[in-house]
């Protein structure tokens, strides 16, 4: 990896993709782990390049609106594994990157979002239109799947990604509440994280050194380092 991590506050992210966005819209990819912090990160972010902007000029389009539904799962036997990359319509959310991305900004692009009270995708959960700025949160961002090109045609359609981490008994105890919070029992979640959490973190560990920023919470702001590869450091963030 390039570069030691520094601390830099949430306005050091805000300045660095209002620095670079242009006319048309401009795509931030925000994956990690499970658990890492993804959405929350993406919340914060959103809401802070609003205000330093003084308006609604960026909005988060979740991965996880594109789930295949419950009964999708059902019938093919995969419900257990919810949350793997093939329980994605991955067809589809390249689809609407790229509609996002050849959409002048004013016309109207619906995208999914994803209810978490119901376990199922909400269509048309946030609508784009004026805002030029989206930030796209999902574990699998960065993936390379090789001769099947599904996952692997999602990074070329962004402007950055950045990879947020977050130590391993970090994530398996969010991950573990998250899922009682959810409903399930102990044992039950317990499960879930041990038998496909975690083993998507190990996958979803592999594509950090894709990223072009490697970010770690860090006692009230942001541990930056990168980009991982030496050959794309920018000098400005080391």
């Amino acid at each position: 990896m390039a570069g030691q991590f520094v601390d830099r506050p949430l306005s050091w992210l805000v300045r660095r993709v209002l620095d670079r966005a242009g006319r048309g819209r401009y795509l931030v990819g925000i994956t990690g782990p499970p658990g890492a912090g993804k959405s929350a990160l993406s919340i914060a972010l959103r809401d802070a390049i609003n205000t330093e902007a003084g308006g609604a000029v960026a909005e988060i389009a979740p991965m996880d609106g594109f789930h295949l539904s419950n009964d999708v799962l059902r019938a093919a036997g995969s419900s257990a594994r919810k949350g793997e990359p093939d329980t994605f319509d991955v067809d589809g959310y390249v689809s609407e990157l790229r509609r996002l991305r050849t959409t002048p900004v004013g016309e109207p692009v619906p995208w999914p979002t994803f209810d978490r009270s119901i376990d199922a995708p909400v269509p048309g959960g946030v609508v784009f239109d004026r805002q030029s700025i989206v930030l796209t949160e999902g574990n699998y961002l960065l993936l390379d799947d090789f001769g099947t090109r599904r996952w692997s045609a999602v990074h070329p359609l962004l402007d950055e990604c950045w990879y947020l981490d977050a130590a391993r008994d970090v994530i398996e105890n969010r991950l573990l509440d998250r899922h009682i919070r959810g409903g399930r029992t102990p044992a039950a979640a317990h499960d879930k994280v041990h038998h496909s959490d975690l083993r998507n973190a190990d996958l979803v560990a592999t594509t950090r050194e894709r990223a072009d920023l490697l970010l770690r919470w860090h006692a009230g702001g942001y541990a930056v380092a990168g980009p991982p590869r030496a050959s794309a450091v920018d000098p400005s963030i080391l």
